[in-house]
């Protein structure tokens, strides 16, 4: 039966191909296994002198964690898998960030929530122009986890809250114009460069690359920025509702289809993110996936996290049904129930 993780070694360099296509590579757990061995016995092994993450799907590099899996466990009142799953996952992802050597993600296409966790990470992203990066997780009821707390609270100024929130794609371009990516490379261009950064045996990984990045185009963000860190930038949730809404002329268009977008986003998780994200700003990597632990065992088991997979990936109607419906739903004692979650 094949393994949904190719695992190999070429003169010096660890290869990691993640397949599971029909999946878009979603990290089950033996794959989130596969690669965590993998990276235990090459951080100490001399004769591994770089790491290498690609995928064999056309589509993604990894579509994510599998919620899907998760969900079902939490319906099945198994909280021990729950627990087990993401123990596993933000364990895999420090893994990734404490590396000590060059390691490289090649992303061709989609890189979602648990994606970026075992990217980001790393010392290298490479993206091209087929690249889609988010945390769509206030989507499906859930949060921006995989540490996301610290990557995202670390990105331009309010760049990171309005990706966390709105679960925006960004292109290739936008990732290397916002830091989440390093090198941008044509897609045309990736067969070659793997084979030069195999051949050159992760003796000069950064070179190898820088010779192959090209100059990206202007992102989607370019010109944002301002509008972003207007309306993204306050120190609460409300007042980000209430810029978007008074925002005019440029951003106007863009300010309005932003509001559509986080009205059918979870209440409670929007409220959560942003307060994850505040704090992540302040907050070691180590401490924020702490906290993203604490967080996932326990909005896993909630009403809106089933739904929210529910109408993402079981039922595909693209309807969730929130509980409460709308931020104006939330009163304070609520939120406060909800952000004491985090403590």
């Amino acid at each position: 039966m094949p393994r949904p993780v190719q695992i190999s070694v070429s003169d010096g360099v660890g290869q990691l191909v993640l397949d599971r296509p029909e999946a878009l590579n979603a990290l089950d757990l033996e794959m989130i296994a596969r690669m965590s061995g993998a990276l235990d016995a090459w951080r100490d092994d001399d004769a591994v002198r770089a790491v290498l993450v690609t995928s064999s799907s056309p589509k993604a590099f990894c579509a994510g964690g599998d919620i899907r899996a998760v969900r079902r466990a939490a319906l099945d009142l198994d909280p021990d898998t729950v627990r087990r799953y993401f123990v596993a996952e933000y364990a895999l992802d420090a893994a990734v960030a404490d590396f000590p050597k060059p390691y490289v993600s090649l992303i061709d296409g989609y890189a979602l929530g648990g994606g970026l966790g075992i990217s980001v990470h790393g010392r290298y992203r490479v993206v091209t122009e087929r690249a889609a990066l988010a945390m769509p997780e206030t989507g499906i009821g859930f949060f921006p986890d995989v540490g996301a707390g610290h990557f995202l609270s670390g990105l331009p100024g309010a760049t990171g809250m309005y990706l966390g929130l709105t679960g925006t794609r960004v292109s290739g371009a936008a990732a290397v114009e916002c830091g989440l990516a390093t090198h941008y490379v044509e897609s045309a261009d990736l067969p070659a460069l793997t084979a030069d950064l195999l051949r050159d045996g992760g003796r000069a990984t950064g070179e190898v690359l820088t010779r192959y990045a090209v100059t990206p185009p202007a992102s989607e963000l370019h010109g944002l920025r301002p509008a972003i860190d207007r309306c993204f930038g306050g120190p609460s949730l409300d007042g980000v509702l209430e810029r978007l809404g008074a925002e005019g002329g440029e951003g106007g268009e863009w300010a309005a289809e932003t509001l559509a977008v986080l009205e059918r986003m979870s209440p409670s998780c929007l409220v959560l993110t942003f307060e994850l994200l505040r704090r992540g700003a302040r907050s070691t990597l180590r401490e924020c996936f702490a906290r993203d632990l604490l967080l996932a065992e326990r909005l896993a088991t909630t009403p809106d996290f089933a739904e929210g997979v529910r109408a993402a990936l079981v039922d595909k109607d693209r309807t969730p049904r929130w509980s409460p419906a709308t931020l104006a739903d939330l009163d304070p004692a609520y939120r406060g129930r909800l952000l004491s979650m985090l403590d």
